[in-house]
């Protein structure tokens, strides 16, 4: 065993906020515990902000024992208007014969198996090739709880909870309010629903559920999902907070891009970074509003901002949508005429991308104003920055409430309480917002308690608690192997 390592095969749905987690997970596990490990992602885009990231993150920038083997995207049978996480549960099924194929042609097999929230149908091959299998949670402990409890409650119980709109009460937990909670359990006759149904179930099967949190950010929850008694009983398999989970910041680059330059002529902490993430969009007449908003505010910002699109929030997930011509002051054409020229001395105005990492990790930056996806709440934590939530779809409205509510590290608008996919926010609450966490009286108060909680997020992982455990399962499980191969 002394020079015997085990092998990991993960599998990553597409989008930014599955492909960080499971390409970070597979970094700490090359490099903290000398893991093989190979990375399964669909391809996409190249000009996509996920092709961006792998290309920063291939063997030879990072020096690991790391292989990343992009898939083509499956032809897949689902009706164009389906929601989004229909679609990517979709193709993730599809692309099981070939990450089977995949793993057949491997001299040596993995060891273990690892599968984010969309591809629990892969579980099956850990089975067939004697791995052990894990499914890794990108988002946190709340969302976990929600997805593992509700295929255990029954018809009346979920009849009451939505469409008496009263709070899901969970063991253990806070309850999870109605307009908070995923529209996949709305209706019983949505492919959305059973998709939603069919992976919480799969959770029971595994070997154990990694989640990218870990115990200072969400005690009250994993102290649930641990607990036999509580929602332990439900999950029936060791859960592993092995967060965060965020991609590292870049700082061996030679050319320096020019937001970091531009951040570089400001003040400390006097910046307001907007980004509603890489799969986000906003209807024109929202970004109008967002756009004079900021300019009332008077508060230095950098926005990174993308075309319109009138429809879905999540309409955009799969493409780059980098269009837009601009006027003649380098305005956007969606947005208010001359706003570029008016604002010049205080924002800067970037069309579709940014290197988020390296702009959360700036001593300008001051606040965040954020959609509230978990990859982003994380990057935004670590580096000690409050944040404006602006929550757009999935558990994005859950994650908003735990950080204005429950950790206090957040301000944001009060949405509607009717479960719709977007909502409207004028320019007077967002100049108010803006103001309030860069320049108001609760401002101190909240960097506060973001600084304590990226102070307890060091210490996590330095203690490497979890990750340490699955590494020496899965030494004992290659060991068994080994010795079944020798006929011992």
């Amino acid at each position: 065993m002394q020079n015997v390592k085990p092998r990991a095969a993960l599998l990553a749905s597409p989008g930014m906020g599955h492909v960080i987690p499971a390409v970070e997970l597979s970094h700490r596990l090359a490099a903290l515990h000398g893991f093989h490990v190979t990375v399964f992602v669909l391809e996409a885009d190249p000009e996509s902000a996920q092709s961006r990231f792998l290309s920063s993150s291939s063997p030879a920038a990072t020096d690991l024992d790391v292989h990343v083997i992009t898939l083509p995207p499956p032809e897949i049978t689902v009706n164009p208007s389906a929601h989004v996480v229909v679609k990517i549960a979709a193709m993730m099924r599809e692309s099981v014969p070939a990450v089977r194929s995949k793993i057949a042609a491997m001299p040596n097999k993995p060891t273990a198996l690892i599968v984010d929230l969309f591809g629990t149908e892969a579980l099956r091959l850990a089975d067939e090739f004697n791995m052990l299998k894990y499914v890794l949670i990108a988002s946190n402990a709340r969302f976990l709880a929600v997805v593992l409890y509700f295929p255990t409650l029954d018809e009346a119980v979920e009849k009451e909870h939505v469409n008496r709109k009263k709070p899901l009460a969970i063991p253990g937990c806070e309850p999870v309010r109605f307009e908070d909670n995923l529209d996949a359990y709305q209706d019983r006759t949505d492919p959305l629903y059973h998709e939603f149904m069919r992976i919480g179930k799969a959770f029971a099967t595994t070997d154990g559920i990694l989640v990218n949190t870990w115990e200072e950010m969400e005690p009250k929850t994993l102290k649930s999902l641990q607990d036999p008694n509580l929602l332990g009983r439900v999950a029936r398999a060791p859960v592993y907070p092995i967060g965060p989970l965020n991609r590292p910041v870049e700082t061996a680059k030679t050319v320096r891009s020019p937001v970091l330059e531009w951040l570089d002529k400001q003040p400390a902490e006097s910046v307001l970074y907007i980004s509603f993430g890489s799969g986000g969009s906003l209807t024109a007449k929202q970004l109008i509003e967002l756009a004079y908003g900021l300019e009332l505010s008077q508060q230095r910002f950098l926005w990174v901002v993308r075309p319109p699109v009138d429809g879905s929030a999540s309409a955009e997930y799969f493409t780059a949508n980098t269009g837009g011509g601009n006027g003649g002051d380098g305005t956007p054409g969606y947005l208010p005429q001359g706003f570029v020229a008016r604002t010049r001395n205080l924002g800067l105005v970037v069309p579709s991308w940014a290197p988020q990492a390296e702009v959360l990790a700036h001593v300008a930056v001051g606040g965040f104003l954020t959609h509230c996806g978990w990859n982003s709440t994380l990057e935004s934590i670590v580096n000690g920055i409050p944040m404006i939530t602006w929550p757009l779809f999935a558990e994005q409205r859950m994650n908003a409430r735990l950080l204005k509510e429950e950790i206090g590290v957040a301000v944001g608008s009060e949405e509607p309480s009717d479960g719709c996919d977007c909502f409207f926010v004028s320019r007077n609450e967002i100049e108010g917002m803006a103001r309030k966490i860069m320049a108001g009286e609760e401002e101190n108060e909240m960097r506060k308690k973001v600084m304590m909680l990226r102070n307890s997020a060091e210490n996590s992982l330095s203690r490497r608690d979890s990750l340490s455990k699955l590494a020496k399962e899965c030494e004992i499980h290659l060991e068994r192997v080994m010795d079944m191969q020798r006929g011992g």
